[in-house]
């Protein structure tokens, strides 16, 4: 076989692969915009591109007072860039003093860092809810936005860790020599030299708070409390149960913020995902 010809086996391997990939990606995205369209409230003869499409469930989530939409949006959005910026700053400082300071414990406190990322969530939500029934924090955002910034610091720590240690610690030391302090050093040195993989851990803690049905179904109770994911939830399960494109037209909308955001940040992403995969 020519080296031509398997260039070309190859590349349409690829495409090929791609072309699948992009199809599953897709597909049931077109499905659930399709039936955020559909005037109706079931499956029941539902279509991708529907004959006589509408708007009527986007105008009932904005407009209906009957619906918490935008409440639950807005609650979302608070736990959402509370969780990014306290967890991004925290995990920035712990991977800081991991990275470039020696202490004792160092070592067992990275170990543990790993050892909690090998238990799933489930095994602590008993505790959490008790923790946080005892220092009367349930059924508050609050309570929500601790219990994330406090999961997301482990792994994100050892991630952010392993990029710190790339960069030289000649610019500590001269630093250090003009008169820096640690705090000084951290700001106006590390920070700025992390940007890539801060905004990969800003990224995936703003999102988790939109994705995640778990955590606030145990933490929260009053409805006026509720997270997207959570609200979302009672329009096929509760008060208006199946409807099913209710919910689509809910579930579609979630993509604004969190694609804003990729935009915002996306010329650091692609440096700090190969960063954070590499440097580790």
């Amino acid at each position: 076989m020519s080296k031509k010809r398997k260039n070309m086996l190859e590349m349409i391997g690829i495409y090929t692969i791609i072309g699948i990939m992009f199809v599953i990606i897709l597909y049931p995205l077109l499905w659930a915009f399709g039936l955020s369209l559909n005037p109706s409230s079931g499956l029941f003869g539902a279509q991708m591109i529907p004959d006589n499409w509408s708007l009527v469930h986007y105008q009932w989530l904005f407009f209906d007072p009957r619906s918490n939409y935008l409440l639950w949006y807005r609650n979302t959005l608070v736990v959402a860039v509370s969780t990014s910026l306290i967890a991004t700053f925290m995990v920035g400082l712990t991977a800081y003093a991991f990275s470039r300071y020696r202490f004792k414990g160092r070592t067992n406190g990275l170990y543990a860092f790993l050892l909690l990322q090998m238990f799933p969530v489930l095994m602590g939500m008993v505790a959490l809810y008790i923790l946080l029934n005892t220092v009367n924090m349930l059924d508050s955002l609050l309570g929500l936005i601790i219990i994330y910034v406090g999961g997301a610091i482990p792994m994100n720590a050892f991630l952010v860790k392993g990029y710190f240690d790339t960069i030289p610690r000649e610019l500590d030391e001269s630093a250090k020599i003009d008169g820096a302090g640690h705090f000084r050093i951290f700001f106006t040195i590390m920070l700025p030299l992390a940007k890539p993989i801060l905004a990969v851990v800003a990224l995936f803690n703003f999102m988790a708070p939109f994705m995640d049905f778990l955590l606030p179904r145990i933490v929260l109770r009053s409805p006026e409390n509720f997270t997207l994911a959570l609200g979302l939830f009672n329009f096929v399960n509760d008060q208006f149960a199946n409807n099913f494109t209710r919910f689509a037209a809910g579930a579609i909308l979630i993509a604004i913020p969190i694609s804003l955001v990729y935009l915002f940040l996306q010329r650091y992403l692609i440096s700090g995902l190969t960063a954070g995969a590499t440097k580790g």
